[in-house]
């Protein structure tokens, strides 16, 4: 049965929806965790301790941390997986162009594949940054996540990289939310100016929230 579904169009669309729903819900903690930067190096250096002792006792240091970062992965893979296929199968299904002009689409939906690839760049070069450290200007400090932050927004190409990115999440987010309630049948006529309206909210606070840190940074309010 799960081949079968996997093997299908709604399958995959579905996968597509639920992996993304799983990677909204960690970006929006995740922007409120990056917004305690602004509280201080205690605050946030403490914040990111705490990370890795949740759970703790019954969990040990990090585990927690680790089964969450498993699931991300997971997502991740599925929804990249997923898109391509579907992909590929719209391509094959209708190989030349068509006659007649579809209406246009939205700008987020038509910058849906290049921003899934733009993101995908974005998260190896932001763990090679920030949690490996491998790819760190100034000397990566283990344990100092206040400093590792201002270290990389204190560049000009840290600062670029990172606010094209979420710029590509809150296009990718403004769509993928709307089309992930379709697929799960959440949408309808009677709700679907609603739901655009979440999604456009979402992209908009996201963003925001996470363009914060690097202009806390340019500006000096985070130093």
């Amino acid at each position: 049965m799960a081949r079968t579904m996997w093997d299908s169009s709604v399958g995959k669309k579905t996968v597509m929806a639920v992996s993304g729903l799983i990677m909204l819900l960690y970006l929006v903690v995740h922007m409120f965790g990056n917004l305690k930067i602004f509280f201080g190096a205690g605050d946030f250096n403490h914040y990111a301790h705490w990370l890795r002792t949740i759970g703790e006792p019954v969990m040990h240091y990090e585990w927690t941390l680790w089964v969450i970062r498993v699931v991300l992965v997971v997502a991740v893979v599925a929804h990249a997986v997923s898109a391509y296929q579907l992909s590929r199968r719209d391509l094959r299904a209708r190989p030349s162009k068509y006659v007649h002009k579809k209406p246009r689409a939205s700008y987020a939906t038509r910058t849906m594949r290049w921003g899934g690839i733009i993101l995908a760049l974005f998260i190896v070069w932001h763990i090679l940054d920030l949690t490996t450290g491998t790819l760190h200007p100034g000397g990566f400090q283990e344990g100092r996540p206040y400093q590792n932050v201002v270290d990389t927004f204190s560049t000009w190409y840290g600062n670029v990289i990172y606010i094209v990115a979420m710029l590509a999440v809150g296009l990718h987010v403004r769509h993928g939310f709307w089309s992930a309630a379709q697929t799960l049948g959440v949408g309808s006529r009677t709700r679907d100016r609603a739901l655009k309206t979440v999604a456009n909210v979402l992209a908009l606070l996201l963003t925001a929230g996470f363009i914060a840190v690097p202009v806390g940074v340019m500006t000096g309010v985070v130093s």
